[in-house]
């Protein structure tokens, strides 16, 4: 996935967020609990993007094996073999 230069220059990095977070209170969430949301956050990123770039790979065999397939029903067919009954 290509980020635009305006969507890059969104992107927070935990230097930016340890930063924001020095002075931060909040009664609802700590600095722990919002770096462990970020780390969570890294973890499931990198995950969607192995699973995607599975899927990217298994459906290119897929379409060799079914090129393949196709090829075998062809030649089956020139041959005009016939199955057992």
């Amino acid at each position: 996935m290509t980020l635009t230069p305006e969507q890059f220059n969104k992107l927070v990095t935990k230097d930016y967020l340890d930063e924001r977070l020095e002075n931060f209170e909040s009664k609802f969430a700590t600095k722990d609990n919002i770096r462990d949301i970020v780390d969570t956050l890294d973890y499931i990123v990198k995950k969607i993007d192995k699973i995607d770039a599975e899927q990217t790979a298994n459906q290119a065999a897929h379409d060799r094996m079914q090129e393949t397939a196709e090829n075998h029903e062809i030649r089956i067919e020139k041959l005009e073999l016939k199955t057992a009954s």
